[in-house]
């Protein structure tokens, strides 16, 4: 196996792929309740749990099944997905009398496509292990809108044949699948990539609300920093927020907080620090305390707009 992507050509699930594989989802939130829909326009018939009935009995109205426990979904399926918040999440739904290792089969796959501490995933890949069960981690990227439509960019490690196992199905929801190595790789680059990207939109929203304490105007800054290299995606959307008022990144300040918190975690247990993701943690924690955790990371502008020195 060379690392690297896998772009999707063909959505069909054949029957020699894993024998037709009966599929779990566990967290029907915006990006899992449209990544069960996409499963569902592509002709597969997940079982379903979740925190709250609405989305559930949504995926039921359209043929889905449901769980009671994760344990019960264990033994009734041989790919089981999660998509859920944060690593003690996974860990709950893992451990326990009602969990998914209490029911786990021989041969049965977890793929965690949430963000996860790494050495968390690791942990939990092991103790799979030992019950002859498979993990991938496979955090994604791009939007709910994506999700739907089978176009996310997923960040797929673990064991190459349990990957390639699996890949048929992570073909329907991602337009590319990229392979990233031993299990673990895929949460950690997540991460690399959440502490560079949330840092640059912190960054960039201070600069539009120091720019407007200076009495520069936000359209003029954003026509000079847009005409060299800062210009990017990311300021597209710090733009919208400062200068247009549309908030339409799609990741709450709160969010950013929890992966920052992951990515020095997981810098920690490599025996090094981050003072960059310090800082942006540090700015990301001031605006949740003060009411803007709901928020999407570029309206962190109106922190900095009204912060004192």
């Amino acid at each position: 196996m060379v690392y690297g992507l896998h772009q999707n050509t063909d959505r069909t699930l054949r029957s020699s792929d894993m024998q037709n594989p009966a599929i779990g989802f566990i967290g029907l939130g915006l990006m899992g309740g449209n990544m069960v829909e996409c499963l569902q326009t592509n002709g597969i018939e997940p079982v379903v749990m979740n925190r709250s009935e609405a989305p559930v009995a949504a995926a039921v109205a359209r043929g889905a099944r449901r769980a009671k426990t994760g344990r019960e979904m264990a033994s009734e399926c041989d790919i089981i997905m999660l998509c859920v918040t944060t690593s003690d999440v996974v860990e709950g739904l893992m451990y326990g009398d009602d969990g998914i290792l209490a029911g786990i089969k021989d041969g049965t796959v977890v793929i965690d496509f949430g963000t996860s501490i790494p050495a968390s995933t690791r942990k939990i890949g092991a103790d799979l292990a030992a019950k002859g069960a498979g993990m991938i981690d496979a955090p994604l990227g791009r939007t709910p809108a994506h999700a739907k439509d089978g176009l996310l960019n997923i960040m797929a490690a673990g064991d190459e044949q349990t990957y390639e196992k699996v890949l048929p199905v992570l073909n329907i929801l991602g337009e590319n699948v990229f392979y990233l190595g031993a299990l673990g790789a895929g949460h950690t680059t997540k991460l690399i990539n959440n502490f560079m990207g949330m840092t640059t939109v912190t960054a960039m929203s201070q600069a539009f609300a120091v720019a407007d304490r200076a009495g520069v105007d936000r359209q003029q800054l954003y026509d000079i920093m847009s005409a060299g290299p800062s210009n990017s995606p990311f300021m597209q959307f710090c733009k919208k927020y400062a200068v247009d008022d549309v908030s339409d990144l799609g990741f709450s300040i709160a969010n950013a907080n929890k992966d920052l918190g992951y990515f020095l975690e997981m810098v920690k247990d490599l025996g090094t620090r981050s003072e960059i993701a310090e800082g942006t943690s540090h700015n990301l924690q001031a605006a949740i305390d003060a009411g803007m955790s709901d928020g999407n990371v570029p309206e962190i502008f109106d922190y900095f707009k009204d912060l004192k020195g």
